[in-house]
């Protein structure tokens, strides 16, 4: 069902991935009509092809002093898990310049607490948001094995877990044998590992955000397909602009459209440095190989995951803007290296498949009102994390919306930060 172009709602969304559809479901919570928009349709950006978990753990900002000292050796590898396309190290030369300020100390200390405070509520707020959706059935919780190849490596990371030991986040150091009990079948290489009995995921991205939208649809959500070219104040509120020539009015208006939302805070005249870190993966049929629960290879950039779909092993940083064709070869290259990690592994009937994080030089994402037009919203910018942190953001955007005191500080992802 589509609104006619003169139907005013109390809020529309544009972006109907996993954090839309969740700010959706904060909304419609407290009594609000809602209609959201998306260029191609409900899951149909990140949301379709990331790896489904829930890292509540994942609360070191990547823009760290550390990740400053690995990224050069990374950069210089074309298959590694970090690069840059070429050409395109010019458009992203200012977005490297605020990550590299935002590895500092003091500055990746604060951003750590922030992202502390997004991750606790997250937990929260997703077990709420499935519980009211009727979705728990599609939560997993079988834990997740982070591996090392070497002593050295598990020592190296020991600091960072030391971090997420004080902040509350459960794990365990493991050797050999515990592997073998977590994952049968990886490779001798790997003596070491890091257990999280606590870790999530949902069955299927894809799948857990169209189940989501139904359910929304049952409580009169609209969802329109359209391309939004920009959003204007409009009389008492907000107007989207639709390619077509329509237009669709709102009392209030959320920017939520992911690594394409950065135009339309532009115009409204909102300059906010959001840049996409291009992720690949490849789904490989469910009896590829019999994957117990989450693995992380962090020396490799990239993880093995378990869903209803299938096998999925992706991953991966690539800079490359929204325009430039995928580099397929990035699939291959952590495909080779899962079935040497699993040798039993079958790399057959896979699907390959490219996807735009949205992403922040410091981490944290965007989620506050514009400075210019306080009618609009914005909730963009979560990188690894977008469904990791779409219930939280959704608490915070109705919070916003409603004009309540929000649940936590909001301070540390305002769009004006930077």
């Amino acid at each position: 069902m589509n609104p006619s172009p003169d139907h005013r709602v109390d809020v529309a969304i544009v972006g109907s991935g996993i954090v839309g559809i969740s700010i959706a479901h904060a909304l419609v919570r407290d009594g609000l009509t809602v209609t959201l928009v998306d260029r191609e349709g409900v899951a149909c950006g990140a949301s379709r092809g990331n790896a489904g978990a829930l890292a509540y753990s994942d609360v070191l900002p990547l823009a760290s002093p550390g990740i400053m000292r690995k990224a050069p050796r990374w950069l210089l590898d074309p298959a590694g898990p970090l690069t840059i396309r070429p050409g395109y190290l010019l458009p992203i030369a200012p977005w490297l310049f605020r990550f590299w300020r935002s590895s500092f100390p003091a500055a990746a200390a604060r951003s750590m607490a922030a992202q502390v405070a997004l991750m606790t509520l997250a937990r929260s707020e997703m077990q709420r948001q499935v519980a009211e959706a009727s979705l728990s059935h599609m939560l997993v919780s079988d834990g997740a094995l982070e591996l090392y190849e070497s002593e050295a490596e598990r020592d190296a990371a020991r600091p960072n877990w030391d971090v997420r030991g004080r902040v509350g986040i459960r794990f365990e150091h493991v050797g050999r044998d515990a592997i073998d009990e977590l994952q049968p079948g990886l490779d001798s290489r790997f003596s070491y590992g890091t257990f999280l009995p606590e870790w999530q995921s949902v069955t299927d991205p894809y799948d857990f955000a169209v189940a989501f939208a139904d359910k929304l649809r049952e409580r009169g959500v609209l969802f329109r397909t359209a391309e939004i070219t920009a959003v204007e104040p409009g009389e008492d509120g907000v107007v989207l602009r639709c390619a077509d020539g329509e237009k669709i009015c709102a009392k209030q208006a959320v920017i939520a459209a992911g690594a394409w939302s950065k135009s339309l805070a532009a115009s409204l005249s909102d300059k906010i440095p959001l840049d996409t870190e291009r992720g690949y993966n490849t789904t490989l049929p469910s009896g590829a190989f019999d994957l117990q629960r989450h693995l992380t290879f962090g020396g490799h950039g990239f993880v093995v995951t378990r869903l209803s779909s299938g096998i999925r092993v992706g991953g991966a940083v690539e800079f490359g803007g929204l325009h430039l064709p995928p580099n397929m070869r990035r699939a291959d290259v952590m495909l080779a290296k899962a079935k040497a990690f699993l040798p039993a592994l079958d790399t057959t009937g896979g699907k390959k498949w490219m996807g735009f994080r949205p992403s922040l030089p410091d981490s944290l994402p965007v989620i506050g009102r514009s400075p210019r037009v306080p009618s609009v919203l914005y909730a963009f910018g979560h990188g690894h994390l977008g469904l990791t942190q779409s219930a939280a953001t959704g608490r915070l955007i109705a919070d916003l919306v409603a004009h309540r005191p929000t649940v936590i500080d909001v301070a540390p992802f305002r769009p004006d930060r930077f």
